[in-house]
């Protein structure tokens, strides 16, 4: 059989415009089928970024800065702030959408195609698309998803945002006052957190103890915290039995508290776009929320690939990208390469910033034994960069075998998105914590953090070996006594 491309990549996503342009620099064959990028995480990191400022300037007057007065009314500054803020996020998507534009994907190398599609069987495995087949060795999915509905009741007859359409739905709107958003994913904390940065009156619903089921609890609280600080409602360990419109005002009933609303946000999870694709005819086959793939990433049908959030998981754009480099050489070459997201960090927008890679504390005593396992941590407020700044709420938090090996981390504070990459590189490389206690870094700097927590592995490899305790004081009081 002869096929046309090496392979096919299906679907708009991130992950889907970063394999076509992987796969055009190894002088592979490439089409991008339905290249329509979503930009909707675009304005959701520039609102974070200016709700930072936002929050800058109130602080100003702590650090003996004081703003001139003005006659505006708060409510009124708040709704300018807001209106310039979309704007400017809408200028930073439409200059990422220029860079991955079609035209620059096509000068690149990419045969870009526009269109929806299926796969038949028959005579061959192809995609057909505006047609016209398309015949390749091999076929990459990354079409990405939309948000999940929950079956709640009333919520259909009810309206309501998600993350797919809240930034479009505000723009050139006046921001609703009163906010409830339902569910516990990384999203919908960025979002609750933006918001009442902007003034408003937010309350997250989430049905988890904590606020993200698979996060460290002790980083968790401190979050949640911080959240509750800044004004944002917590409930936790509630489900929202149903919504109603009583005389043009919304309620929705969580648990045992009924609350008043001017918007809802549903931000639940994700569902795979799949719908379309005929891929039962292909033998590939999928649950409600994911692909079924093995740790080559490949689907039932084993020329057919899969990346993204598509397979599931929280939609973090690095994983996806992760994912695509490893799905893309197996389908190029030999399948050998299996995922491994041990040293893979993800973070979240939040502010402080939230960042994790590896085991948590009890994934790693419940694998290795809890004798096995030290925990060493270290607050942000030991930090000199911190001080500075005025950013000292968060901790660092490194997970590691006693011979040193580390097997995880939890970062809550300032730059910790960066931090993280460099515990990532120590992991992949199976650098040990006491290398990374070596470390030197910039004064002042957040790095420092990094350097202090390390330290606490040899603390606690003395504390509890008294034989080299005593050794040691017996060493240095013979050094006294002779003048060594």
């Amino acid at each position: 059989m002869t096929v046309d491309y090496d392979i096919v990549i299906i679907g708009g996503s991130l992950a889907g415009y970063y394999a076509a342009l992987a796969a055009t620099q190894l002088r592979a064959t490439v089409a991008l089928v339905e290249p329509k990028v979503d930009y909707g995480f675009t304005h959701h990191h520039a609102l974070t970024e200016i709700g930072k400022l936002a929050q800058k300037l109130n602080d100003a007057p702590s650090f003996g800065i004081h703003a001139t007065h003005t006659h505006t009314s708060e409510e009124c500054q708040i709704s300018m702030a807001w209106q310039e803020a979309m704007l400017y996020a809408q200028c930073v998507a439409s200059n990422l959408k220029e860079q991955h534009s079609p035209a620059i994907l096509a000068a690149r190398g990419v045969d870009v195609i526009v269109g929806s599609g299926e796969f038949q069987s028959s005579p061959q495995l192809t995609f057909v698309v505006n047609n016209r087949l398309l015949r390749a060795r091999a076929y990459l999915l990354a079409t990405g998803s939309r948000p999940e509905i929950p079956e709640i009741e009333g919520l259909q007859t009810t309206s309501y945002l998600t993350l797919s359409n809240i930034w479009q739905s505000l723009k050139g709107a006046i921001l609703p006052k009163n906010w409830v958003i339902i569910g516990g994913i990384p999203q919908s904390i960025e979002i609750a957190q933006t918001l009442a940065r902007f003034g408003c009156s937010v309350t997250l619903v989430v049905k988890h103890p904590y606020i993200l089921p698979y996060l460290d609890p002790e980083i968790a609280m401190l979050l949640q915290g911080q959240l509750e600080i800044e004004g944002v409602r917590v409930l936790t360990n509630k489900s929202v039995i149903q919504v109603r419109l009583i005389e043009d005002k919304k309620w929705i009933q969580a648990g045992d508290k009924a609350i008043e609303t001017d918007e809802i946000l549903v931000a639940t999870g994700h569902q795979p776009n799949l719908e379309s694709l005929n891929l039962a005819t292909v033998g590939v086959k999928w649950h409600r929320r994911s692909l079924v793939v093995n740790d080559k990433l490949q689907t039932t049908n084993h020329r057919i690939y899969a990346c993204g959030d598509v397979i599931g998981g929280y939609d973090f754009a690095n994983i996806a990208n992760y994912e695509a480099k490893i799905a893309l050489n197996n389908a190029l070459f030999f399948p050998r390469l299996r995922v491994n997201y041990r040293s893979i960090p993800w973070a979240m927008f939040s502010v402080p910033m939230l960042a994790q890679v590896g085991l948590t504390e009890a994934q790693a005593k419940r694998q290795f034994g809890p004798d096995e396992v030290l925990v060493l941590r270290q607050y942000f407020k030991t930090v000199a960069a911190a001080q500075l700044r005025d950013e000292t709420t968060g901790m660092c938090k490194l997970i590691v075998l006693r011979n040193g090996e580390i097997l995880g981390a939890s970062i809550l504070g300032a730059e910790s998105g960066e931090l993280i990459n460099l515990i990532a590189l120590t992991m992949s490389q199976k650098i040990k914590v006491k290398d990374l206690a070596n470390l030197s870094p910039v004064y002042p700097s957040f790095s420092e953090i990094l350097e202090q927590t390390a330290r606490e592995w040899s603390k606690q490899k003395l504390n509890s070996n008294i034989a080299l305790q005593e050794f040691l004081e017996g060493f240095f009081h013979f050094c006294r006594n002779w003048n060594l």
